[in-house]
């Protein structure tokens, strides 16, 4: 059922659409098939995400070997996260569904066929349909989508501000943006203005977080991050929110890691999982692996592997 409620999404926004039946026959080699698939987050069984895969090899060739990657317009994780930790009010937003917020040229949805039940029923015919936008885990769309929202910063920068147009800009890695200001009122601009540039494109700008509950209240339910609609902001302590694949623990405004230590052997490739298994853009927790990284390179690891290891522990 969700992989169906998914389907229909798309047909319903437009971002996919049956081939005419005078289409169906085209020149040879100007047509590509994508087998699709469903796939479900661990922490998040009752949400699913149909992939198109475009990676997917028939007689040696796949839709990814043709396509050209792009330039990599993508801003330093380093540095997003910099800022966001900079002035006193962090906030942190999303783009929504980005990739899908631009279409492919009419001439080259024929690459993007695959097969589908007609009005979605199980029991009924399977038909040809076609994607109209850029899909997740094709190697073009992310330079598309950064070039697509840079050179919509740039064209609503004139009619709002640079502040807004610069965010967009600078702080946003794919579709998660974050920054910070000094002020609660200069927050509030910044959402608005953000908001406005992003709504000229048809682009939706939402699940905004914030340590500041100020900023927070002159937001409507809907544009709050998933875990913030429905607090009682004078009440209500603020959860941790992931950025970035960090977690940002919104009351104390601090980052931190969230580590679950599976059962590894105890060997130099169970030691290298568990040291490679931290997420740490920012090199805050290194000195903590470093005593990890230190136990691999002891000469004597190397040769008697996890006994070694066990003497250590």
């Amino acid at each position: 059922k969700n992989y169906i409620d998914f389907m229909e999404k798309i047909f319903d926004r437009h971002h996919a659409s049956a081939v005419p039946a005078d289409e169906l026959t085209t020149s040879p080699g100007k047509v590509w098939y994508l087998p699709h698939f469903d796939i479900y987050h661990p922490k998040k069984p009752d949400q699913v995400r149909v992939v198109f895969d475009c990676s997917a090899v028939f007689n040696n060739e796949s839709l990814n070997k043709h396509l050209l990657q792009g330039p990599d317009q993508m801003n330093s994780l380093t540095g997003v996260l910099a800022r966001f930790r900079k002035e006193d009010v962090a906030l942190s937003c999303d783009i929504e569904q980005m990739f899908h917020s631009f279409y492919v040229t009419p001439d080259c949805r024929d690459f993007l066929r695959f097969l589908w039940y007609e009005n979605s029923d199980l029991d009924g015919p399977i038909s040809e349909f076609r994607m109209n936008v850029h899909l997740f885990g094709a190697v073009s769309s992310p330079a598309v989508a950064n070039f697509s929202l840079h050179r919509t910063a740039e064209s609503g920068r004139a009619e709002f501000d640079d502040e807004a147009a610069n965010f967009i800009r600078r702080n946003f890695c794919v579709d998660n943006g974050l920054t910070s200001v000094p002020s609660v009122q200069e927050a509030v601009t910044l959402i608005k203005s953000s908001q406005a540039i992003c709504a000229s494109a048809k682009l939706r700008l939402h699940k905004f977080a914030s340590n500041c509950k100020e900023v927070l209240e002159t937001l409507p339910p809907e544009d709050r991050a998933k875990d913030l609609k429905d607090l009682d902001l004078r009440h209500d302590a603020l959860l941790i929110q992931r950025s970035l694949g960090t977690y940002w623990c919104i009351e104390s405004d601090t980052l931190g890691f969230r580590i679950e230590l599976k059962d590894k052997p105890l060997s130099r490739r169970g030691v290298l999982s568990t040291v490679s298994s931290v997420y740490d853009p920012l090199g805050m927790v290194s000195p903590v692996i470093l005593l990890g990284k230190q136990i691999l390179q002891d000469p004597p690891f190397a040769e008697y592997g996890h006994v070694h290891l066990i003497l250590l522990v």
